[in-house]
């Protein structure tokens, strides 16, 4: 039964997707010129697909709202303005709450879509442009309850909101600003900037420190790294744990004290702009196998650190 239902509602789609054609983009046309919101409108199952394609409409670029038919006809219909466009969805077309205050829509001349496998119904009747949901059958074995027609309704919802999306040039960052909580939202909009240490958090010394000094600022910074700058703050260098592991594996055990932070730091290291995305400093360190970065400015002189630790504690990894 779990694969006859699966098949069925499948097929549904496919001979469904032969049919969008001049309707569709029609349909794509009212939806982009809309200056208000679109308002989708359902009762039963065809309202709680209304109102996830709401929710996909308003979160990929498109405002919209839901308004529920039977509550339209005690003041709800207040929400629609001369400047929406309506989304009504109903398999039989023919919904009593629906059809209900379908004159009334027209009277206000809001265009409307329709989402219906009727298109000979009421909502057919009344609507400027019928978008066909009809299934050959429903998955139910007694074909009552909605299941492949709804899928279809879902379907042609997702079809309108990514072909909207589309053609708004809508990314991946305007995206993330309608869904800030989430992980898109996080690596997109989070700035270097608003996870990395600065001020007296960040450990820095000139060239010509002592290596006691060195490692003292390590150890008190506590990001396992330091940064060595010439007298306007531009970085020298950077010294490590790690790098101090490696010169005390070479043998150097009796010079160590004698070493200055400019004997013993890497040239030329790795750096990331403050303004710069948080994940961009995540890919930089994932890239090269290192688990801090230097942070700079626009000017190139030092104002932050970052370690992977800081970028896990924001989530952006």
């Amino acid at each position: 039964m779990a694969q006859e239902t699966l098949s069925i509602e499948a097929q549904a789609l496919t001979t469904m997707a032969g049919r969008v054609g001049e309707e569709f983009v029609k349909a794509t046309g009212l939806l982009l010129a809309c200056t208000g919101r679109v308002v989708v409108t359902g009762m039963g199952k065809s309202g709680h697909v209304g109102r996830k394609i709401t929710a996909t409409l308003a979160s990929t670029g498109t405002p919209a709202m839901f308004m529920h038919p039977a509550e339209a006809s005690h003041g709800d219909l207040g929400m629609i303005t001369a400047v929406d466009v309506v989304v009504a969805i109903s398999n039989s077309g023919e919904s009593e709450e629906l059809t209900a205050i379908l004159p009334l829509i027209k009277r206000m001349g809001v265009p409307m879509i329709a989402m219906t496998g009727r298109r000979e119904s009421a909502l057919g009747r009344h609507a400027d442009v019928v978008l066909d949901t009809s299934v050959d059958k429903e998955a139910c074995p007694h074909n009552l309850a909605p299941t492949a027609s709804t899928t279809a309704q879902l379907a042609m919802g997702d079809a309108l909101a990514v072909s909207l999306l589309d053609a708004r040039g809508f990314k991946a960052d305007d995206f993330a600003r309608s869904h800030p909580g989430g992980a898109l939202g996080r690596k997109l909009l989070t700035l270097v900037s608003d996870v990395m240490r600065s001020g007296d958090g960040v450990p820095k010394v000139s060239p010509n420190a002592n290596l006691m000094v060195l490692m003292k600022e390590i150890s008190a910074k506590g990001l396992g790294a330091c940064a060595i700058v010439d007298a306007q703050d531009r970085v020298a260098g950077i010294f490590t744990d790690g790098d101090l592991r490696r010169l005390i594996e070479q043998g150097m055990h009796g010079d160590l004290r004698e070493l200055s932070a400019a004997d013993v730091m890497k040239a030329q290291p790795r750096t990331v702009r403050a303004d710069a995305l948080a994940a961009e400093a995540a890919d930089l360190m994932e890239a090269h196998r290192i688990t801090s970065v230097l942070v700079v400015n626009a000017e190139g002189r030092l104002c932050g650190a970052l370690n992977s630790n800081d970028l896990m504690r924001a989530k952006v990894i």
